[in-house]
């Protein structure tokens, strides 16, 4: 009997941290199990208490990973109307705070048997393969897909020294991205580029959002008004993610703004600086705390500003456009997916803000077709990843055909022996407590602590 094909999705981050690499893996995963011909399992970190309570909101902590993943699956099950047949299985990580962000501990591709690895797909495989040091991706898994997420390099030059940092940073990521996958999908031409990568949007938005569009534009059609609130802004509140440019827009151009309003919703580390910063605009700025952007709350607004260039694809974006909003934002590479949708406005300059703003407030949204209702829901995206990873080509055969091949294998093709050469030098440098500080891995993180593989039930 022919075992069905098995496709494991690793992740950066898991629920209940509300960020993209959280939500659309999950998304993913029970998305391409939906038709139950093939096996996924959803690999996410487990982190120790002392790191959920930094990481997680609402002091939401959990004693034990199965309390985690009933959380997990309790938050999909409220949002998809099918039962989603795929595992969820824990790395340990650890959360590195210079970073905000959490990062894998020890060998994670031990986390799937060697028997079941067919398929990886790697959501962020830099962030995932920066520090790694265990058995090579590519020599494992049959396929390993990357998908990147994360425009990187336009964070770090935000920083001190950050042009050489970013520089120094685009090789090392082009250097484990190589060497670990097969293939890359960038979300848009928004991140930097690596070889053999293709560009397209694999993801979609949460089903209820598309549910919300049909009711606005049905009281619409009924001669009620849809949206009687005016423009909003959502994101975590830090300067980087489109509040430093927004406000910048507004105090720029107070003058030709004059009476305009707007909120914005939010939590984050800036989140006083931003709070007294559009406290001196002479325009109506309020600032509230963060709340999931499909709270009813948000139904009624009109206009969803979105200056942001940081994003890659801005899953805020989507969502606005999904709910039948108008989305004003900037012409930009990140943006490009967006473009086909009516009620998307695209500003080139400052001057061109203040011009979309001001008519996208005195217009009613188009409504959405049933084509570009399609074009924004996970179905398509899964369409889309199917079809740009060519998954179906790999065949059960070749799936049977593992390489035992080790680190620096012989090789005829001359590409194929420097990249083993190299993969064989991030192994052995890795390996080294000194030399993975350096590199800026946590220190310890070489292979899980007591805790964690007590937690985790690890064997040693």
């Amino acid at each position: 009997m022919d075992r069905k094909q098995h496709i494991a999705i690793f992740t950066t981050a898991s629920l209940p941290w509300m960020t993209g690499t959280s939500v659309n893996p999950l998304f993913r995963a029970a998305y391409l199990a939906k038709d139950g011909e093939k096996k996924i399992t959803l690999v996410i970190p487990w982190l120790s208490l002392k790191d959920q309570k930094l990481v997680y909101p609402n002091n939401t902590t959990f004693g034990s990973p199965s309390e985690q993943e009933s959380y997990i699956r309790q938050w999909l099950e409220e949002r998809i109307a099918f039962i989603a047949g795929f595992t969820i299985r824990f790395y340990p990580g650890k959360f590195a705070v210079d970073k905000r962000s959490i990062l894998p501990v020890g060998d994670i591709s031990e986390i799937i048997l060697d028997e079941e690895a067919d398929i990886a797909v790697l959501e962020e495989p830099e962030h995932l393969t920066w520090f790694h040091h265990g058995k090579r991706w590519k020599t494992k898994f049959r396929l390993v897909i990357g998908i990147i997420h994360t425009n990187y390099l336009e964070y770090v030059k935000r920083e001190k020294n950050g042009q050489f940092r970013a520089f120094l940073l685009k090789y090392v990521n082009s250097w484990v991205v190589s060497i670990y996958c097969h293939k890359v999908i960038r979300l848009s031409a928004a991140t930097q580029d690596y070889p053999r990568s293709i560009i397209c949007n694999v993801h979609g938005v949460n089903p209820k959002f598309l549910e919300i569009s049909k009711k606005r534009f049905e009281q619409q059609h009924g001669s009620n008004r849809a949206f009687t609130k005016g423009a909003y802004y959502i994101g975590k509140m830090v300067w980087n993610k489109g509040y430093g440019e927004l406000l910048k827009l507004l105090r720029d151009h107070q003058k030709e703004l004059a009476g305009f309003e707007v909120d914005l919703y939010g939590n984050g580390e800036d989140s006083d600086q931003v709070k007294e910063a559009a406290s001196k605009l002479k325009l109506t700025v309020r600032v509230h705390p963060g709340r999931d952007h499909a709270d009813p709350l948000f139904h009624d607004y009109k206009v969803f500003l979105n200056p942001s260039t940081t994003d890659v694809v801005c899953t805020t974006t989507a969502e606005a456009l999904a709910m039948g909003k108008i989305v004003v934002c900037a012409n930009h590479p990140s943006n490009d997916f967006f473009k086909q949708f009516p009620n998307c406005r695209m500003y080139d300059d400052e001057n061109g803000f203040v011009e979309v703003t001001r008519r996208a407030l005195g217009e009613e949204p188009v409504p959405l077709t049933a084509a570009q209702r399609y074009e924004l829901s996970w179905e398509a995206a899964t369409e889309r990843f199917l079809s740009v990873s060519e998954l179906n080509q790999v065949s059960r055969t070749e799936m049977e055909k593992k390489s035992s091949k080790g680190f620096a294998s012989v090789s005829l093709n001359l590409w194929k022996n420097m990249e083993d050469t190299s993969a064989y030098f991030h192994h052995l440098a890795l390996g080294f407590e000194a030399t993975r500080r350096a590199f800026g891995a946590i220190p310890g993180s070489l292979q899980p602590d007591e805790e964690q593989r007590k937690e985790l039930g690890l064997t040693n």
